[in-house]
């Protein structure tokens, strides 16, 4: 995870004037939870808590996903998109929903550059 979602919670939290406790109750998740997000220990935070931390602080859902480093879908919904991109975000939002590991995903990175190489082939 980004150090950036860290500071992001932390400056929110204080300039709201919220305790680790205060925001932890607010969005359902213990202030150790809270603690660890903000110090960069969690490698891929759970969007459904992403999600409700953003509610306890009012701030973007999309902006603490892109900055915890996962795919979000630009604002511009309506503009065309190749058969490929919208594969790719299909499968994007399918992996978000999912408890994957970094390992399990540099698995699926070179999987994919290794299908993508027997195309270029065949």
């Amino acid at each position: 995870m980004s150090d950036k979602l860290g500071k992001r919670l932390q400056d929110v939290r204080r300039l709201r004037g919220l305790s680790l406790a205060q925001t932890a109750t607010a969005a359902r998740i213990s202030a150790a939870y809270v603690q660890k997000l903000e110090r960069g220990d969690v490698a891929a935070p759970s969007p459904h808590k992403l999600r409700d931390l953003a509610k306890a602080l009012d701030v973007s859902y999309a902006d603490l996903m892109r900055l915890a480093g996962y795919f979000v879908e630009s604002e511009d919904a309506d503009a065309p998109v190749t058969e490929e991109e919208s594969s790719v975000r299909v499968l994007a939002q399918a992996l978000q929903a999912e408890d994957i590991s970094e390992k399990e995903l540099e698995e699926l990175g070179d999987y994919l550059r290794f299908r993508r190489q027997q195309r270029g082939r065949g």
